[in-house]
Parts: C-alpha cells; sequence; structure tokens
C-alpha cells in the first residue's frame, strides 16, 4: 500500500502558551477525529508531528490514523524553525518509503507548519537539507500578528496567515487542513495523482488569509 504521509511542525516556543497551545491540541484532535471517518484518509494518511523551541523533536513518528496518539504540547523556549527543518528531511528520508524498479514508494509527503513568531535559529541550513528531500505541497502558517511571513515564504510558496493565534482560528486552520489531506488521500487513491499547489486544496476559511 502507498501512503500518503503527513507531517505536522508545530511551534511550542514560549510565545505560544496559554490559549494558542490549548488550541493547538484541540486542532491536532479536531483533526484526527475528522480524518479518522474519511475512508480514503483511515486508508492512506499517516501522521507524524515535530515539535520545535529551543530544540525540535519528533512526538510522534508517521503513524496510522486508528493507532495516533495526540502528543503532549508544553510550550517553552524559543523558536528553532531551522532545526525542525532539518529534523523533518532527516525523518522524510528514514520514514517515507521511496519507489525502486520493483515498487512504487510512498506518495510525496504533505507538510504543515504553524508558527507564531521569528526563526530563533540560523534556519538556512535547515532549509537546505529540506530541498535536498522529495517532498510533496509543503503549507506554512504564520499564526498571529508577530509570525514572520517572509521566512516561511522562503520555504514555501504555500504560505497562510492567521490574524490572530486564538482558539476559533486554530480551529479553522486545523479544519482546513484535514480537508486538505482529506482532499489529497481521495485524489491519490481514486485518480493516482498527487496534489501539487494551492489550487488542488480547498478554498481556505474567511479566517485564514492567503500571503502573496
Amino acid at each position: 500500500m502507498r501512503r500518503l504521509p503527513v507531517y505536522l511542525l508545530l511551534d511550542t516556543s514560549y510565545s505560544m502558551s496559554g490559549e494558542p497551545i490549548e488550541a493547538v491540541k484541540n486542532g491536532v484532535q479536531l483533526l484526527v477525529s475528522t480524518l479518522r471517518q474519511d475512508p480514503y484518509a483511515l486508508e492512506t494518511a499517516f501522521l507524524s508531528v515535530i515539535t520545535f523551541d529551543s530544540e525540535a523533536r519528533q512526538l510522534v513518528p508517521l503513524t496510522e490514523l486508528p493507532s495516533f496518539q495526540p502528543p503532549l504540547l508544553k510550550p517553552n523556549g524559543t523558536t528553532a524553525l531551522g532545526d525542525a527543518l532539518r529534523l523533518l528531511a532527516e525523518r522524510i528520508e528514514s520514514e517515507v518509503a521511496r519507489t525502486t524498479p520493483e515498487a512504487k514508494g510512498d506518495w510525496k509527503p504533505l507538510i504543515f507548519i504553524m508558527t507564531d513568531g521569528s526563526p530563533t535559529d540560523d534556519w538556512q541550513p535547515g532549509l537546505d537539507r529540506l530541498r535536498q528531500v522529495r517532498t510533496g505541497v509543503i503549507v506554512a502558517c504564520a499564526a498571529g500578528q508577530d509570525a514572520d511571513t517572509s521566512v516561511l515564504k522562503r520555504i514555501t510558496e504555500v504560505v497562510v496567515a492567521l490574524d490572530t493565534a486564538d482558539s476559533n482560528t486554530i480551529k479553522a486552520f486545523f479544519k482546513w487542513v484535514s480537508a486538505s489531506i482529506a482532499t489529497d488521500s481521495q485524489k491519490v487513491d481514486q485518480a493516482r495523482k498527487e496534489v501539487t499547489g494551492l489550487e488542488d486544496l480547498p478554498p481556505p476559511p474567511p479566517e485564514i488569509n492567503l500571503v502573496l
């Protein structure tokens, strides 16, 4: 079976304390419960969670939806986005099956990055490392007014912004993420096609602004 790997990169720096981090926890639970009701996603989507504060950690390796347990998220430290991109590249290399002459590999990973600030580490080497691996669509979300969209635009063309990092807005983002994963799951299952850009994803809700 060809899997659709989905990586969530979540900012757990100290500035996410309070309502934002609670909203992200609820968002991850909403995402998983929604996808478990989708037969295509249930069959193909595998989910991983990488968090980043003063360093990056993979809290959940690539896991099938029925077995996925939402991780405990605790805000702490600064915003090592570069370290998260490096770790993401390493995990994709070791977890995502490549196509060989004998067998088709997994589909290209869908990646969702959510941050409320600016990177506090040298992020360019992490991005250079990520560019060496095969990825599908990368969606970067700038949550709240302090997020640095210029860095995110260097990582991916698909950058969205939330005016506030409150529970309603973050919930809307995770709903859109789950709809995007469901769309991709259906495409790869039925049409054997991959999502290649924003035009292949469902339109974002009004709480989500595209950064052009």
